[in-house]
C-alpha cells in the first residue's frame, strides 16, 4: 500500500499543497514550526481518522477556515482509489471515494493502514490510560474498520446514559426516583457493546505481544534480559475473566453494572466499562510508568509502534510508516533497528528538523518545507 499523491486545503498551516510521493522513503525536511508535521498528520488522519496530536478536529482546519480538505490518490494490492474528507469542526465531517460520497465517513477506514511513532508515543508508557486505549482502539478499527462502529455506537450510548445518571442523582436528592427505572434500557446496550469491544481489545493484545516483545529483545540487544510484558486491566476489578468471548464479556459489565447501581447514581457517572481500562505494561516484574527511565521509555514505545506494523504487515499488506521528529530522540542503536525496519515499509514518511537526523542509509525523496511551503530536493 503506498499513497500516490496528497492534496492538502485549508489543513492546518496550508492553503493548498499538493505533493506527488513515489514508493520507498520521503523525508520531509526543515526548521521547527514550518509544517512538516502538518503533512504526515494528514496522511495518518485517512487512516485513523484522528490525529496523533490533537484529540479533536478543531485544530486541523486552517485559522479562518469553515473547514478544510484531505484528498489522497492511493495505490493498494487490489486497486487504485482517491479518497477525500472534508473536516468541518463542530459538525459531521463527509468522506468520498472515487468522488462517491459515503454513508458515514467511518467507512473509508481500512483502505489506508499506518503507523505513526511520535514523541507523543511516549505517553504509552508514562500517560493516562487514554493514550494506551487509543493505542489499542485505532489499531483495532484499522485491522477491523466495523469496531468504529462499536466504538462510535459505545460512546453515544455512554454518554446519554451518564446525562441519565446525572439527572437521575439529581432527582434522587429531590424525593424523585423514577427515572432511574429507564437505565436499564442503556444498561443493556452498553454491556453489549462494551463486551465486543472489550473481547476485541484483549484478542489484539494477544496478537500484538508477541511482536512487541520481539522488537523490544531487538532493540534491547544483549543490554538486558528482561521482558516486555502487557495485562489488560479491566474495570470489574481483578476478578474480571480476561476472555476473548464477547458474551461473556457482556453479561460480566451487566452484572457489575446493577451491583455499583448505588455507586453510579451518587456519583452520577458511568463506573465500569472499557471507557475506564487499562493496559498495564511491565519490564520484568516491574510496572513500565515509574520505573523505566526515558531512554527505555523510547523502547518500550517503539517496540508497540513496530509490533503493530508487523501485525498489520501479517495480515497481508505492508502499512505506511511514518516517523515523526523521532530520530534525533533516539540513540546509536535505537535509531539503527529503527532504520532497518523502515527498509522493509513499502512506503515511510520521515520528519527531520536537519538531513543529518535522518540515518544516510535510508536513500531516497528528500522534501524541503519552509514557511508552509514544500520544494523536492
Amino acid at each position: 500500500m503506498w499513497i500516490q499523491s496528497l492534496s492538502l486545503t485549508d489543513i492546518r498551516s496550508y492553503e493548498q499543497l499538493d505533493c506527488p510521493f513515489d514508493q520507498g522513503v520521503t523525508a520531509f525536511v526543515g526548521r521547527n514550526g514550518q509544517g512538516k508535521t502538518n503533512i504526515v498528520e494528514a496522511i495518518g488522519y485517512l487512516a485513523t481518522l484522528s490525529s496523533h496530536r490533537v484529540a479533536s478536529d478543531l485544530p486541523l482546519v486552517r485559522q479562518g477556515c469553515e473547514r478544510g480538505y484531505i484528498r489522497a490518490s492511493v495505490s493498494s494490492a487490489d486497486r487504485d482509489v482517491l479518497l477525500e474528507i472534508a473536516i468541518t469542526p463542530g459538525k459531521a465531517n463527509k468522506a468520498r471515494i472515487n468522488k462517491s460520497p459515503l454513508p458515514r465517513t467511518r467507512d473509508i477506514l481500512g483502505i489506508v493502514r499506518a503507523v505513526v511513532f511520535a514523541p507523543e508515543d511516549l505517553e504509552l508508557v508514562k500517560g493516562d490510560p487514554s493514550a494506551r486505549r487509543r493505542f489499542l482502539d485505532e489499531l483495532l478499527v484499522q485491522r477491523i474498520p466495523r469496531l468504529a462502529g462499536t466504538r462510535a455506537d459505545y460512546d453515544r450510548v455512554l454518554k446519554q446514559r451518564n446525562a441519565l445518571l446525572k439527572s437521575a442523582s439529581i432527582a434522587r436528592r429531590a424525593g424523585a426516583d423514577r427515572i432511574v427505572q429507564t437505565l436499564e434500557v442503556w444498561d443493556e446496550q452498553l454491556a453489549t457493546h462494551g463486551g465486543e469491544l472489550i473481547a476485541a481489545r484483549i484478542s489484539l493484545l494477544n496478537e500484538l505481544m508477541p511482536l512487541a516483545q520481539q522488537q523490544y529483545a531487538m532493540v534491547s540487544g544483549s543490554d538486558t534480559d528482561m521482558v516486555l510484558n502487557a495485562m489488560y486491566q479491566s474495570s470489574l476489578g481483578d476478578e474480571a475473566v480476561l476472555s476473548t468471548d464477547r458474551e461473556e464479556w457482556s453479561a460480566q459489565l451487566l452484572s457489575a453494572i446493577h451491583l455499583r447501581r448505588k455507586d453510579e447514581l451518587d456519583r452520577g457517572v458511568t463506573l465500569v466499562g472499557p471507557h475506564r481500562d487499562d493496559v498495564a505494561l511491565q519490564l520484568g516484574n516491574f510496572a513500565a510508568k515509574g520505573y523505566v527511565s526515558h531512554g527505555e521509555s523510547w523502547s518500550l514505545a517503539l517496540s508497540l509502534r513496530l509490533g503493530a506494523f508487523d501485525l498489520l504487515t501479517s495480515d497481508g499488506e505492508s502499512p505506511i510508516l511514518i516517523l515523526d521528529d523521532v530520530f534525533a530522540e533516539l540513540d546509536t542503536q535505537r535509531r539503527a533497528h529503527l532504520a532497518t525496519h523502515v527498509g522493509t515499509a513499502q512506503q515511510a514518511f520521515i520528519t527531520a528538523a536537519v538531513a543529518d537526523d535522518v540515518p544516510a542509509e535510508l536513500s531516497g525523496a528528500r522534501i524541503e518545507v519552509s514557511k508552509g511551503g514544500v520544494c523536492h530536493v
